[in-house]
């Protein structure tokens, strides 16, 4: 299996990256938000580009993976882990202790994909995704709130 890399992405190319953000986002008006905010990498599988990771940071300590997406081909394979796993110690090394991470209420997916990946539920943030311009619905749930997970990478 081909290792997958992380490359931090230029600031005048993030928006060459806006539709693999939004496989993780739907909504343009608030990918734009944040886009060019953080840090930005590509992700690499050889020389193809199978996704993105965009991390921002909330304190002196804390990093926020605030979007990561793959390609469909590339989902369910271990490979978000890889890249969850790569962050962490890139972060660790750069003097962060923890990571926050946030998902909707109704990614079920993503919820068992975080508490497997040792983040733990710390906050739930009503009516979040009441802001976005066109209601999200995942396996037929409404998306309304933010659910925040934290995980120490001391």
């Amino acid at each position: 299996m081909t290792a997958l890399k992380l490359f931090q992405v230029d600031s005048q190319e993030r928006h060459n990256f806006l539709e693999l953000l939004m496989l993780a986002d739907e909504s343009k008006e608030i990918v734009l938000s944040y886009i060019d905010q953080g840090e930005l990498f590509s992700i690499k599988k050889a020389d193809l580009v199978v996704g993105v990771v965009l991390f921002t940071f909330l304190s002196k300590n804390t990093v926020e993976l605030k979007n990561i997406a793959l390609k469909e081909a590339y989902r369910n394979k271990g490979l978000g882990k890889q890249i969850v796993n790569q962050a962490e110690q890139y972060y660790r090394d750069n003097g962060y202790d923890h990571i926050i991470v946030c998902t909707a209420n109704s990614s079920i997916a993503n919820i068992a994909f975080y508490q497997k990946a040792g983040f733990r539920l710390i906050d739930i943030e009503k009516d979040f995704f009441n802001q976005y311009p066109t209601p999200i619905y995942e396996y037929g749930i409404l998306a309304q709130d933010k659910l925040i997970f934290s995980k120490a990478i001391l």
